[in-house]
């Protein structure tokens, strides 16, 4: 009995070490590339081949970074900055959902709306700077209405694709169920979009962290990361601009993993349609 018992509990700790051992797999494959790009950048800082003050070692960077998240001063563009975008984003993902959607039910809307667009979305997002700056000013809502046009582009383009793209066998089984159009559009319509409006909210995430940087600097905002990093420029302090680089990266990562993962863990992976 004693021999069943321990070979037992050895089974029962096999998968555990094996499910133990595939996470730290998982972790060194994520790091990976991190420490391949840090170890090339210290050796080139260390190197000498750029002036210390022009490619800082990434001590120099970590230094700039602790020193201004203690004196306040990163934590206070930083939440200037996250404040600015979400509102943007907010914005901008209401609207490119809604018309995305519009320009997918109805031809008559995709007619109308789809060449003003395909003509709006190729146009740099700095291109309209100069016109919003004119039209609401400097300060905080000129940069929000920026980032919320500029955004909203690919959204549409993803929301109106992705109702297109909706099986039509899935369509007309739910009408030969009896679905009506509120439960059409409910149990069918979204759902069978809902990857190509994942896909447009993170483009259109990514277009507003670019844009917001600049009209940061441009709409003359006290506070903000893409102030702070223009201003470092000024004075040559290369270790503070990136310090702000790397926030604007950990902070898009955290809205990758914190947000637009979660969303599609509960949804399109739960209902079977992404592996």
């Amino acid at each position: 009995m004693a021999d069943i018992a321990a070979h037992s509990s050895s089974l029962d700790a096999a998968p555990s070490a094996a499910g133990e051992d595939s996470r730290w797999r998982l972790i060194a494959r994520n790091a990976f590339p991190f420490i391949v790009v840090f170890s090339l950048w210290e050796i080139v800082a260390r190197a000498g081949i750029f002036p210390p003050k022009l490619f800082p070692s990434l001590v120099e960077v970590s230094q700039a970074f602790v020193r201004l998240t203690v004196s306040g001063i990163l934590p206070h563009h930083v939440f200037d900055t996250i404040l600015r975008l979400l509102s943007g984003f907010f914005l901008a993902a209401i609207v490119g959902v809604v018309l995305g959607i519009l320009m997918g039910r109805s031809r008559r809307f995709e007619d109308i709306a789809l060449p003003l667009v395909s003509i709006g979305a190729p146009i740099p997002g700095l291109a309209y700077a100069p016109l919003f700056l004119l039209w609401f000013g400097l300060g905080n809502k000129s940069a929000v209405l920026l980032v919320a046009f500029v955004s909203a582009f690919p959204i549409i383009f993803n929301t109106w694709t992705g109702v297109k793209a909706v099986k039509e066998i899935w369509v007309r089984s739910a009408q030969a169920m009896g679905a009506d159009d509120r439960r059409l559009f409910v149990k069918v319509i979204v759902p069978g979009a809902l990857p190509y409006i994942l896909t447009g909210l993170r483009l259109g995430l990514a277009q507003a962290w670019r844009i917001l940087v600049g009209i940061e600097m441009l709409a003359a905002v006290p506070w903000g990361l893409g102030w702070m990093i223009f201003g470092a420029r000024e004075f040559l302090n290369t270790d503070v601009m990136l310090a702000g680089v790397v926030v604007i990266g950990i902070l898009g990562l955290a809205l990758e993993k914190l947000v637009f993962q979660k969303i599609e863990q509960y949804t399109v992976m739960r209902w079977g349609m992404m592996t």
